[in-house]
């Protein structure tokens, strides 16, 4: 599969189920104590640095952009798909965002006080993630806080359905915590914390923190 190949095939997925899942996750953070705890973490942590403009990588509806907001960080988000960014911009009108993808990230070095990566890295592939971690510290000022939350798992699978039964086409790679903060180190990032979740309905999730 070639770089276009997944990208292309991750953009249409997410603009074909775009409504169906925002319309699903508005609000599903009310039932997530540990994930609204790490949001304010994260948002801490931003302050603590001396605050700045942050942003939401992956950021789908803008939904958590949002909760960012509300936590008191200036805030904005890009996507990879632009029917999600519509939605964003329509649900969150005095918020930027921006069509763009992590894999060629159009921002100017050092130029964000913090980043946060939601579930949005999963769908890089390995070979790749080296490259986009290294983006990351560009753009980012010294110090700055950086939030990866992912699935935790050891290997990759396709999900082509979603969100109200829409078909996709997107690789979900799932990893482990030790190998993601080995990969943030090898990008020239200090890790300062990991977190796993092992909810017993859903499969393991783990945040990162990293600067």
């Amino acid at each position: 599969m070639t770089d276009e190949d997944w990208l292309a095939d991750t953009r249409t997925s997410y603009d074909t189920v775009a409504a169906g899942y925002a319309d699903l996750l508005r609000g599903a953070m009310a039932d997530e104590p540990h994930l609204r705890a790490a949001l304010a973490l994260f948002a801490d942590l931003v302050h603590t640095t001396g605050g700045g403009p942050v942003c939401d990588i992956g950021c789908g509806p803008g939904r958590l952009t949002g909760d960012l907001r509300d936590l008191g960080l200036d805030a904005f988000g890009i996507d990879l798909s632009p029917a999600m960014i519509d939605i964003a911009r329509r649900d969150h009108p005095d918020l930027r965002f921006e069509v763009g993808s992590m894999t060629d990230l159009a921002l100017a070095d050092a130029s964000v006080a913090g980043l946060f990566v939601w579930f949005s890295l999963i769908h890089v592939p390995d070979d790749e993630v080296p490259a986009v971690l290294a983006r990351f510290r560009r753009v980012l000022r010294p110090g700055g806080p950086l939030l990866v939350a992912f699935h935790v798992g050891d290997g990759t699978t396709l999900k082509t359905e979603g969100y109200g039964g829409h078909p996709m086409k997107v690789h979900i790679h799932r990893r482990l915590p030790a190998t993601v903060s080995a990969w943030l180190r090898d990008a020239g990032f200090t890790v300062d914390a990991e977190t796993l979740l092992s909810p017993e309905d859903k499969g393991q999730a783990a945040i990162i923190y990293a600067r």
